[in-house]
C-alpha cells in the first residue's frame, strides 16, 4: 500500500517539476512545448519511479532524500529531451546536495574523487569531439552532470551507469539512423545518463 502512496506523491512531484521546468525555460528565453510527453511525461514517470523506490527497504528519510534526487534526474531528461540543455539552476544545488550527502559514506573522499573524475572525462571528450567535428559533440551540461552522476554514485556505480547510458544512447542512435535513413542529425546524451543513473540508483537500493 505504501508504495502506492508514494507514487501519488511522486505524480504530485512531478507536475511541481514540470511546473518549475516551464518558468526556468521561460528564463532561459526558451519557449516550453505543449505535447502531451512534455506535459504529461514527468508527473508519469516520476510517479512510477517513486512507487519502484518505495518497495526498497529503505527508512522514509532515505527514501526522502533518494526522491528528490529521482526528480533532478526525470527534470534533467524531459527539459533536455524538449530543449537541448541541462541547466545550471538545477545541477548546481543537485551537485551541492549530493556532495553532502557523499561526506557521509565511507570513504567520505570517494564520492568527491569520482566526481571530478567523471566530470574530466567528460570534458575532455567535449573538447576532442569539438576539435575532430568541429561541432559541440558534448555539451557542457552533460560535463556537469557525469560530475553529479559521480558524487551521487560513488566509483564502481558511476562506471556502471555511464555503461548504461552510453548502451541506451547508442541503441536509440543505431534506431534514429535506420528511421530517417540518415546519419545526419545529433541526440541529446543527458536524458540517457540520467536513465543509467537511476537505473543504478535503483539497484543500490535494493542491495541496501
Amino acid at each position: 500500500m505504501f508504495p502506492l502512496l508514494w507514487a501519488v506523491v511522486g505524480a504530485v512531484a512531478g507536475w511541481l517539476v514540470r511546473w518549475g521546468s516551464v518558468r526556468l525555460a521561460r528564463l532561459e528565453g526558451l519557449e516550453p512545448g505543449s505535447k502531451r510527453w512534455q506535459v504529461f511525461g514527468p508527473p508519469i514517470l516520476s510517479a512510477i519511479l517513486f512507487g519502484l523506490f518505495a518497495t526498497e527497504p529503505m527508512s522514509l528519510q532515505a527514501l526522502a532524500l533518494r526522491s528528490v534526487f529521482v526528480l533532478v534526474l526525470v527534470q534533467v531528461i524531459f527539459f533536455d529531451m524538449e530543449h537541448r540543455l541541462i541547466l545550471d539552476r538545477v545541477m548546481f544545488p543537485a551537485m551541492a546536495l549530493a556532495l553532502i550527502v557523499s561526506l557521509f559514506h565511507q570513504p567520505w573522499w570517494a564520492g568527491i574523487a569520482t566526481g571530478l573524475a567523471a566530470g574530466l572525462l567528460f570534458l575532455v571528450l567535449a573538447l576532442v569531439g569539438s576539435a575532430i567535428f568541429k561541432a559541440e559533440a558534448l555539451g557542457f551540461g552533460d560535463v556537469k552532470l557525469a560530475l553529479f552522476m559521480g558524487l551521487l554514485l560513488g566509483p564502481l556505480p558511476t562506471i556502471t551507469a555511464l555503461f548504461y547510458g552510453v548502451f541506451l544512447a547508442g541503441v536509440v542512435s543505431v534506431g534514429f539512423i535506420i528511421w530517417h535513413r540518415s546519419l545526419k542529425g545529433t541526440i541529446a546524451y543527458g536524458p540517457y545518463l540520467a536513465a543509467g543513473t537511476l537505473i543504478v540508483l535503483f539497484q543500490l537500493g535494493r542491495g541496501q
